[in-house]
């Protein structure tokens, strides 16, 4: 084993029980652990889109109100918080007149929020479930998607933006993510109509990496940060996350609570 991909299998590991932990917790830890990838996801956002240090610095502080307003001994997720996360967007907007920085508010605010309305669904174990099904799909998305376009290749999904990504890499990406929600329908009790909509959920993830790569191939850069050795910057790890995690939310809304 090369020293790289050493260093890229104890960093993830270390990060998936780091995850693992917060989500299981609950609470104020899982909301702690959200708050600060949240917070430098931000920072990563302003740099892809070429906002100065002083810009940076104030959109980080700007989604750190309503980020810290989520805090399970705050308001929690309620429509306040919200408000002030859109309070915050208009902040960044008017202030440093860049749309694509003020972007990143929401891009932050939402899937945290999302996370978390999951999370402290009762009873506690079905929140946990909820939760967990929002992650594992994105880790079954990309776990299928690389297989799946490593063993078959193919046409390129937008060869422009991700060469490396295929038409049979987002298949095998949804076919796992659709397995993963009836593996816990089976398994846990995830309502049916969740484990059904999985396939869409593995869709959004590949629209949020997609999105993200754009963003670097404009900056002119590789990765989004070097804070994680082996795997460049929290915004690398979470762009599936922030794109399946709002819709995770109002999918079981509508399907589930309907």
């Amino acid at each position: 084993m090369s020293s790289e991909l050493r260093t890229r299998t104890i960093v993830g590991v270390a990060l998936i029980l780091l995850a693992s932990a917060a989500l299981y917790s609950g609470g104020f830890l899982f909301w702690l652990l959200l708050v600060v990838a949240g917070v430098l996801m931000q920072g990563e956002w302003g740099a892809l889109v070429s906002a100065t240090p002083e810009q940076r610095r104030l959109a980080m502080f700007a989604v750190s109100v309503p980020l810290a307003l989520l805090c399970p001994l705050a308001a929690n997720v309620s429509w306040v918080a919200f408000t002030l996360g859109a309070a915050a967007f208009f902040f960044v907007l008017l202030v440093t007149r860049s749309v694509r920085l003020a972007l990143g508010i929401p891009y932050v605010v939402l899937p945290v929020m999302a996370l978390l309305y999951l999370r402290q669904q009762t009873p506690d174990s079905y929140g946990l479930l909820l939760a967990f099904w929002a992650l594992a799909l994105v880790w079954a998305t990309d776990i299928g998607a690389y297989f799946a376009g490593r063993s078959i290749g193919g046409p390129k999904l937008a060869p422009r933006v991700s060469p490396s990504k295929t038409w049979a890499g987002l298949g095998g990406g949804v076919l796992a993510a659709l397995a993963t929600g009836f593996l816990l329908h089976r398994l846990a009790g995830l309502p049916v109509e969740l484990a059904a909509a999985s396939g869409l959920l593995a869709v959004a993830a590949q629209l949020g990496d997609l999105l993200e790569s754009a963003m670097k191939r404009r900056a002119g850069v590789k990765d989004s940060g070097t804070l994680l050795p082996g795997h460049g910057g929290v915004l690398d790890r979470l762009d599936g996350v922030a794109a399946v995690a709002p819709l995770a939310a109002l999918l079981y809304l509508v399907l589930v609570l309907g």
